[in-house]
């Protein structure tokens, strides 16, 4: 990391508040912390206590010690009750001093722009691949549905505790029917053997074409399958590692297509012709460009956050399947960006809290500053920090205040729903924490965090997309978006197209387009149109 970096970095961790003589190091470790460390503002006071106190031997040192832990104590107290009787000015002032750490300047947004485009071109190419953190994955799908596709599929959307099988019916003028079942996934069979998992998906999946009328149909199946993968083919995945509390013995590194075949197999009761693997941002960028031909962007900003491309084959060295066609999609998994340190110079003290108490420290870095399964979480580690330094509800928290993780994403959604100047959803949702006296000003204070948080969100997303379009370089370009974060936030889609709008080249028009059920009639598109492509290749 460079000189210039190092002191970005130091300027964004290190904001000191100053308000008519009050001063407080919000960014320091409150005497309640991790270990009971105390504050460089408490360092100093001891250091300036022993100083006066001078001399030598233990009764000195009792003295010392004793005077030094009475003037930190005298000087915190008078200090924390100076902020708590501030006024309500004061107190927003210093929130928003805080938050400013959040919030990214033009010139950090664009400085990411470039560091985007060069962790992509790293994935893409054969040399650097392999180091890479933004993989750029090839997912070997080539065409686009163009609206002709027709004829019943099958699409099974495995991603998590439960999975999907459902049945889509594709007919004319962009109509569709669709019926679905979710079924579960029994704990022992998450930990259990690969046999016993798609033996499970097997049978659910002959269940379900048994009650649809069409057991004895010869269907095509698209495969959604949500975990790390690694393609070789259309219809050939090696599985990375499991996630998700999966734990499966005898799936990582093994096709995983070839295994759902197998337990078909064994069954023999159903035809199924397995057409297609792909992951739900594919099928978030086929189900919309089933409706709209110009979507060649699918993103998703849920509980993860990922987004893929249409990419000339030229440009994909890893690329190793038809030629002939000039594009192929692929699946960036960018919730890795940042993982090599890329993103240190916007990250906050707070995102390293997030990052130290996650499953998987160092891992996903992007993904950890946007998506809905950290978002509350960093509101709450914010609004906690200014409580503790008597900013917020009078220094007075609550016990879910200071949990971990009971500061719920869709909290922050409802905060920012409230009209302005009214604070109802506010309020429940306090209520709901346990702190049911707060003032106007608590609440105000606590929609600014909220905004922070989710603004800086939708700005990183908005940083990719428009790298993206930029690097695709066409006239007009769909991104078609899925997840809740998206889907349920009051602001995320407005934020997005007015930061996109500036990022994007003089002349690129784009516009963003919520998808319908990507993992699920996604699934059945990629479907589709390999079907559709096998009838023409045939002829």
């Amino acid at each position: 990391m460079d000189q210039e970096q190092q002191q970005l970095n130091g300027a964004m961790r290190n904001v000191s508040i100053n308000t008519n003589g009050l001063a407080t190091n919000l960014n320091g470790h409150s005497s309640s912390s991790k270990g009971g460390s105390s504050d460089e503002t408490d360092n100093v006071r001891v250091h300036s206590a022993a100083a006066v106190s001078g001399g030598s031997g233990s009764a000195v040192g009792t003295s010392k010690a004793t005077n030094a832990a009475a003037a930190t104590a005298t000087n915190a107290n008078a200090n924390a009750f100076q902020i708590q009787t501030a006024s309500a000015a004061d107190k927003k002032k210093m929130v928003y001093e805080l938050c400013q750490q959040l919030l990214l300047t033009d010139e950090q947004v664009q400085e990411l722009t470039y560091r985007i485009l060069h962790e992509l071109r790293r994935g893409l190419a054969k040399d650097t691949h392999p180091k890479a953190n933004v993989k750029c994955f090839v997912t070997y799908v080539q065409d686009l549905p163009n609206g002709n596709e027709r004829g019943k599929f099958l699409a099974l959307d495995l991603g998590g505790t439960n999975f999907r099988v459902l049945l889509i019916h594709l007919q004319e003028n962009n109509d569709f029917q669709m019926e679905s079942r979710i079924y579960a996934i029994p704990q022992h069979i998450m930990i259990g053997s690969g046999i016993q998992l798609f033996d499970h998906i097997a049978e659910c999946l002959s269940n379900f074409m048994a009650e649809h009328n069409v057991y004895s149909e010869r269907l095509p199946l698209g495969f959604t399958f949500s975990f790390p993968l690694r393609q070789l083919g259309l219809t050939k995945g090696l599985l990375a590692t499991w996630t998700k509390g999966f734990d499966c013995a005898g799936v990582v590194d093994e096709d995983v297509v070839q295994l759902l075949k197998d337990a078909i197999a064994r069954r023999g009761d159903v035809q199924i012709d397995i057409c297609a693997i792909l992951n739900d941002t594919t099928g978030t960028l086929m189900s919309c460009a089933w409706k709209n031909h110009s979507c060649k962007i699918g993103l998703i900003v849920g509980t993860g956050s990922n987004a893929c491309y249409v990419e000339k084959v030229e440009e994909a060295e890893l690329f190793d399947g038809d030629h002939r066609k000039p594009h192929v999609l692929i699946n960036t998994e960018w919730g890795a960006f940042g993982d090599n340190g890329a993103l240190d110079f916007v990250r906050t003290e707070f995102d390293k809290d997030i990052d130290s108490h996650s499953i998987n420290p160092g891992k996903q870095t992007f993904e950890k500053m946007i998506s809905g399964m950290y978002m509350g979480e960093l509101v709450r580690l914010v609004l906690a920090k200014m409580t503790q330094n008597g900013i917020l509800f009078n220094g007075q928290g609550s016990e879910v205040l200071f949990t971990r993780g009971l500061f719920f994403t869709k909290y922050v959604s409802e905060i920012e729903a409230d009209e302005p100047g009214t604070f109802t959803n506010c309020r429940l949702v306090l209520e709901e924490l346990g702190l049911s006296n707060a003032t106007d000003g608590d609440c105000a204070n606590v929609r600014y965090i909220c905004e922070c948080v989710s603004k800086r969100a939708a700005h990183l997303v908005s940083a990719g997309i428009a790298t993206l379009i930029n690097k695709m370089d066409e006239p007009h370009v769909t991104v078609g978006v899925d997840g809740s974060v998206y889907r349920f936030h009051p602001k995320f889609h407005n934020l997005m197209v007015e930061k996109i709008s500036q990022l994007i080249k003089p002349g690129i028009t784009f516009d963003l387009m919520l998808s319908e059920d990507g993992s699920g009639r996604g699934a059945a598109l990629v479907a589709a149109v390999a079907c559709r492509e096998d009838l023409v290749n045939n002829k």
